[in-house]
């Protein structure tokens, strides 16, 4: 089976495509959304334009499509971007890194059935901690690009998720009730290295906005 794949750069759509791809299915198309609304109902935004390098590497087209990030109207547009990747590359269903969000999930779910299209949510209601430990199993490099939650604070941007990391988010976990892989919009992730990847991707420029105590973006500049 053919299979687009929702792909927002961070480690839940990856994991996602990797345990699709071991399954069998075949990976076809990402699917990106950029979003212009930094506070996208639907869409993660720090550094998305950079799927683009993310897509090169691991040689898989990419179909980006942008978004206002007005809610329910951007699900017009990712409509729009699903429509096209079943019409250029005869896609059977999409892949999601869907885990908790039920309103993510069955936007989704409804515009695939629209299109004709299986939805595969492999992640879904998966522990958050068994998929923090799936992703160091399968040697991902990975880094926070966003914050957004009182335990967060500037020297989190940009740091690795390994087990040090997890060490500290089950933490935070009990002391400020943060879900450690990220589900409540604590933070969000950027994939530099995984299974899928042809070639490792270096940072070579980027910086930090903080827009609040606890909350701000690592904006991924330039890659190589």
């Amino acid at each position: 089976m053919k299979l687009g794949a929702l792909f927002s750069g961070g480690k839940d759509s990856t994991l996602a495509m990797l345990m699709a791809k071991n399954l069998g299915y075949e990976l076809s198309c990402l699917i990106t959304l950029e979003s212009k609304n930094k506070e996208s109902y639907m869409f993660h935004t720090p550094s998305i334009k950079q799927t683009k390098i993310q897509a090169k590497a691991m040689g898989i087209p990419l179909i980006s499509q942008e978004t206002k990030g007005e809610k329910e109207g951007e699900l017009k547009d990712l409509e729009k971007a699903i429509k096209k990747a079943k019409e250029e590359y005869s896609i059977d269903g999409i892949v999601t890194g869907a885990v908790e969000s039920v309103y993510q999930s069955s936007r989704i779910q409804k515009i695939c059935d629209k299109l004709g299209l299986e939805c595969f949510n492999p992640l879904w209601q998966k522990d958050q901690v068994e998929l923090l430990e799936e992703i160091i199993k399968n040697k991902f490099e990975i880094i926070i690009t966003g914050i957004a939650a009182e335990g967060f604070d500037e020297s989190w941007l940009g740091e690795k998720l390994d087990k040090k990391i997890i060490e500290r988010l089950k933490i935070l976990n009990k002391k400020y009730g943060i879900d450690p892989a990220f589900e409540g919009g604590e933070a969000e992730t950027f994939v530099l290295n995984c299974p899928l990847f042809k070639k490792r991707l270096k940072i070579k420029k980027s910086h930090k906005i903080m827009t609040g105590e606890n909350s701000g973006r690592l904006e991924i500049q330039e890659l190589e």
